[in-house]
């Protein structure tokens, strides 16, 4: 893939830097918290999803492809970063960086992509209720996940590559939580302007390209919605939408501040924070918020329980 590859050290390893041992103790803690929620939140959503033949619908079909990526994005970092914690040593090797990079682009790019469908999906529900069935067919959203987790995988590609080709010479110390383009092109020993703007390139493809799907979907949605007779079909239109917006902003406004910005060689702990968020604390708030906010979902917990 690359001319060439500069090893980060003797030992091919990056070392991280954390802070004092009782915060780190405090914060295993927290992120134990934050991942048990998202797994059992998440897992919850798929067998509930599975089971329930009233949430065989394209909507929910989309969302448990969503709460597979949100587990799949969690998983990738918070365990790792948990045993860095409790660590002396909080070291990771090249492969095993290089793993976490794509991995983590690869299921962050493919919700980016999920989120647009799924907003797809919602003006189709609201605008062409009518015809609903016979354009949302299975094939169709067979065909819309795929290529959402093809995407993904592609710009998680490109995104690594021009990476990992930059040279490492010297400096291995990761000031961050875990692997990721900004953090690691902070440590390239060359003029990393041709990444960056690869980078923002591919950002461009699956960020700003979704929003703008989003918006465009959102805004005829609301047209449709405001012209409604009943208020009680208004009011249920907002509240299916409502849960699908609320995500949208909290995982797209985090990604577009980490990935479409000019890179400073400083990782301040708000560049830190910011990354936490979108790959821990937003894939344990997505299945609160939609299954605090949806009465299908609700209803199915309630008769998988009474069972």
């Amino acid at each position: 893939i690359c001319s060439y590859i500069h090893i980060f050290s003797i030992t091919d390893q990056y070392v991280f830097l954390f802070l004092d041992p009782h915060t780190q103790l405090l914060l295993f803690f927290l992120f134990l918290i934050i991942y048990l929620l998202t797994v059992l939140g998440n897992l919850l959503i798929i067998v509930l999803i599975h089971t329930d033949s009233r949430l065989h619908t394209p909507m929910y079909f989309f969302l448990r492809n969503l709460s597979f990526a949100d587990l799949c994005f969690s998983t990738t970092t918070v365990p790792q970063v948990l045993v860095h914690f409790l660590a002396k040593r909080k070291t990771i090797s090249f492969a095993g960086c290089s793993t976490q990079i794509f991995v983590l682009l690869l299921v962050g790019c493919t919700e980016c992509a999920l989120l647009a469908v799924m907003s797809y999906d919602r003006y189709v529900a609201v605008c062409k209720p009518l015809h609903y069935s016979s354009i949302m067919t299975h094939w169709l959203c067979v065909q819309l996940a795929l290529g959402s987790w093809v995407s993904g995988a592609l710009v998680s590609l490109v995104d690594t590559t021009f990476t990992l080709c930059l040279p490492y010479q010297g400096n291995n110390i990761i000031n961050h939580f875990f692997c990721e383009p900004p953090a690691l092109l902070k440590l390239a020993s060359t003029n990393t302007y041709s990444t960056e703007m690869a980078i923002f390139a591919m950002g461009v493809v699956i960020l700003l390209a979704p929003v703008c799907l989003i918006l465009v979907s959102y805004w005829n949605i609301i047209s449709a919605v405001i012209q409604m007779q009943s208020g009680e079909g208004r009011f249920k239109a907002f509240s299916t939408c409502g849960s699908h917006l609320i995500v949208v902003v909290l995982f797209y406004g985090s990604a577009i501040f980490a990935y479409m910005r000019p890179n400073s060689k400083i990782m301040n702990e708000r560049d830190k924070m910011i990354s936490v968020f979108y790959s821990a604390v937003t894939p344990m708030l997505n299945p609160i918020i939609y299954s605090l906010r949806n009465k299908d979902v609700k209803g199915a917990l309630r008769r998988v329980t009474a069972k």
